[in-house]
């Protein structure tokens, strides 16, 4: 799809899920009436604010106790904190934009690529949410007064903060942004499929998966995690970048089956095996829907397959743990978009190593054919 008829369902998409998110967050006050506990209980009130306030300009219900604090002391950092605000909405919309384009441009909604074009801009949504949430975090962290102590482990919090909330932002966002993809996409030359040899394909999608497995199945095991996070004692401000690593390497946590019983363990471990599954089979139709196979899109499409797998495990965990017959089915929704520090950057080297293995074994573009003058 050429950038004239992808930038407008692109532009769509970007400001669609920044008013979604935008809504969404202006909506935590209205947590904050007396009749809230009439329609949802205590706890579920408190877990629905829990995933609002990362988008809420309301100070005092995104910071809490800081922001008691904050007020006692006046408005010296109410300014920073609508600044580190208004930083993560234009980020959110500047990264959503990014890669909807470029997925648009590589996977249009054409030629029977309409559902993969839809999961793609799906996953997309939390991983521009987490990076707008990344960039801005200095500033919310600053607001609170008390941006010298435990840096780090700050960061990490507010990192992981963007919740399921942008998770439903970006379903409806990728559906919304495919209509109009078709309804601009209508009249442009066919993109057929392109065949890409099966061997390289399985062994690129083999490759792939087993950077997104070191995470899954090597790093994220309690002893190694445990290692990661207690590697770092020097002093200083610096000192304790456990909790950021963790974000960000991790995309999970196990053990062995010593803590439960063999079969739930196995359970547990049939999650993991399905994100493993759903990785590779992506990664493995990825180069035949992609129009033209280059290294940014297979390492944004590795990401949005990471992430896809994430949903999928997650949605397992909820099935096996039955959280919802004890705790309701807002925190059973709780562990929706969980992981994506992780799966943007294992995505992101997965992504590579595929392309680097389609290249080594031989798959290339089709030369464009010569344009005959009239």
């Amino acid at each position: 799809m050429a950038y004239r008829r992808a930038v407008i369902p692109a532009l769509v998409g970007g400001l669609l899920i920044t008013l979604l998110l935008w809504w969404a967050g202006a909506s935590a006050q209205a947590l904050q009436l007396r009749g809230s506990t009439s329609v949802f209980d205590v706890d579920s009130v408190n877990e629905l604010r829990r995933w609002l306030t990362p988008w809420s300009y309301d100070s005092s219900a995104a910071l809490g106790s800081d922001g008691a604090a904050a007020t006692a002391q006046g408005t010296r950092y109410a300014d920073l904190y609508s600044t580190g605000m208004q930083i993560r909405f234009v980020a959110l919309f500047a990264f959503f934009l990014a890669g909807a384009l470029l997925l648009l441009r590589r996977i249009p909604p054409v030629q029977g690529r309409t559902p993969a074009t839809l999961l793609a801009l799906w996953a997309w949504g939390p991983v521009a949410a987490t990076s707008a949430v990344t960039v801005s975090a200095p500033w919310l962290i600053a607001s609170r007064g008390r941006g010298g102590y435990r840096v780090l482990p700050q960061l990490a919090s507010v990192i992981a903060s963007s919740g399921p909330v942008a998770v439903f932002a970006g379903l409806v966002t990728a559906l919304l942004t495919v209509v109009v993809a078709r309804v601009t996409g209508k009249g442009a030359d066919p993109l057929p499929r392109r065949s890409v040899p099966l061997g390289a394909a399985r062994l690129s999608a083999s490759v792939g998966t087993a950077v997104v497995a070191l995470s899954l199945m090597v790093l994220s095991y309690d002893s190694v995690a445990a290692r990661i996070q207690t590697t770092f004692s020097s002093a200083g401000i610096l000192s304790e970048p456990g909790d950021l690593l963790r974000q960000w390497l991790l995309l999970g946590a196990w053990s062995g089956p010593a803590t439960t019983s063999p079969v739930r363990w196995l359970l547990y471990r049939a999650a993991d095996v399905l994100l493993l599954a759903v990785v590779w089979w992506s990664l493995r139709l990825l180069p035949g829907l992609l129009t033209r196979t280059t290294a940014p899109a297979m390492a944004v499409g590795t990401v949005c397959a990471t992430v896809l797998g994430l949903f999928a495990s997650q949605v397992l965990h909820m099935a096996i743990d039955d959280t919802a017959s004890v705790w309701g089915p807002v925190h059973m929704l709780s562990p929706l978009g969980g992981g994506v520090p992780a799966a943007l950057t294992f995505g992101l080297t997965a992504g590579l190593a595929a392309f680097a293995t389609l290249r080594l074994t031989g798959d290339r573009d089709p030369a464009p054919s010569p344009v005959v003058p009239a």
